[in-house]
């Protein structure tokens, strides 16, 4: 017992302790603007919360390698086949059908590509294993990009490159691909400010939209990063919004229940719970709070990658920097989406966004992350 409480990852147990603590009382805050039904979500939050910390401390008690060697094909097949099922039946919400029932596979799945490749990556070596990592992810990422959802894809793609370079598959190759892809994007984005930038003939633009591999909501969201001044009132409201929710937070914030943008609803109520929460958080707490939220993060992502070095195995590695990676782009892309660095896409902040289904998964991973430290001494 002694030995598990030395080998307990404390910082990393109190960083999303924090975390889950100061989500709560943002959705509290941001349920202000809200109908009244939406008052009591943080109520919700602490019932997930408390869920999360039990599913936590039943996979942190559970050797790791035992959860990846016989569980893991079973989880993703599972995750897949609601995948499927979610398309065929699931409830469709803003336009996107992401909800089955009481939760979104999408979410699940996340999880169930990091254990699984967990599983397989120290058995395949070369192009051959690179080729099956990448169809392991590429399959539910198809499926979730189907709902669509390119904001849950765009934030698994990252923990899977990690992965895949920590095992060591096929790295030169990987790099190549890594390389081409950023001039992909870079040309995507090139070709959307050729066609969307003022006084551009709509014959000419036609032509070239045609040629971009984006959905005309997600030229939509491109264009507002690109050009946000442009329709202040319209596709760059929010945007718009956000920016000034933030810098009226000021240095030190007007207090928790006290954001004005959010209460006068200038930040529409449908996203300040959610994908833009950080807005109504920074406009409370200032730059300190948020430079505070953002050591929380680097602590919990640090140490999460602290895990891995320390891990017993290359599994117990790949499931630390897999979740570490995974928390750390979601919460980069929802905060950078927040000030302008990169295009609006529906994206959760981790533990402080109002979302039952994503709290729980990421308290799984790092229940998982911290049965890495509790078993890394022990054979099986």
């Amino acid at each position: 017992m002694k030995d598990k409480l030395l080998n307990f990852n404390w910082l990393m147990f109190a960083a999303m302790i924090a975390l889950v603590a100061l989500g709560t009382m943002s959705i509290r805050s941001a349920g202000l603007a809200r109908e009244t039904i939406f008052h009591g979500m943080w109520i919700n939050n602490l019932v997930s919360a408390s869920l999360g910390l039990a599913i936590y401390f039943a996979l942190a008690a559970v050797d790791y390698r035992v959860i990846v060697r016989y569980a893991s094909p079973f989880v993703y097949g599972a995750s897949l086949f609601f995948l499927v099922a979610v398309l065929l039946v699931g409830s469709t919400v803003y336009g996107g059908k992401r909800w089955l029932w009481f939760f979104q596979p999408s979410e699940v799945a996340k999880l169930a590509v990091i254990v699984f490749l967990a599983w397989m990556l120290p058995f395949v070596s070369g192009f051959k294993g690179f080729f099956l990592a990448g169809l392991a992810a590429g399959v539910p990422a198809l499926l979730i990009l189907a709902e669509p959802d390119l904001g849950t894809t765009l934030a698994l793609v990252p923990a899977v490159i990690a992965m895949v370079l920590v095992a060591g598959v096929w790295s030169r190759g990987l790099v190549v691909l890594l390389g081409a892809g950023l001039v992909a994007m870079a040309a995507v984005l090139g070709a959307v400010h050729e066609a969307e930038k003022p006084g551009q003939d709509p014959e000419r633009r036609a032509k070239i939209l045609k040629c971009v591999p984006l959905r005309p909501h997600q030229v939509k969201r491109v264009k507002t990063f690109l050009f946000a001044e442009s329709d202040p009132m319209g596709a760059g409201y929010n945007l718009r919004q956000a920016m000034i929710a933030i810098g009226s937070g000021g240095l030190r914030g007007k207090g928790f229940g006290h954001a004005e943008t959010n209460r006068l609803k200038y930040l529409p109520p449908s996203v300040s719970m959610n994908d833009f929460i950080f807005c109504v958080y920074a406009e409370e707490t200032g730059f300190v709070g948020s430079l505070s939220l953002l050591a929380l993060f680097a602590t919990l992502c640090l140490t999460g990658v602290w895990s891995a070095f320390r891990a017993g195995d290359l599994a117990g590695r790949l499931i630390a920097i897999g979740v570490s990676t995974l928390i750390f782009a979601h919460m980069y892309i929802n905060i950078a989406m927040s000030i302008g660095l990169v295009p609006i896409t529906g994206l959760p902040l981790p533990f402080i966004s109002s979302g039952r289904t994503f709290l729980l998964i990421v308290m799984a991973g790092l229940g998982l992350t911290q049965s890495v430290n509790l078993h890394r001494n022990e054979e099986t």
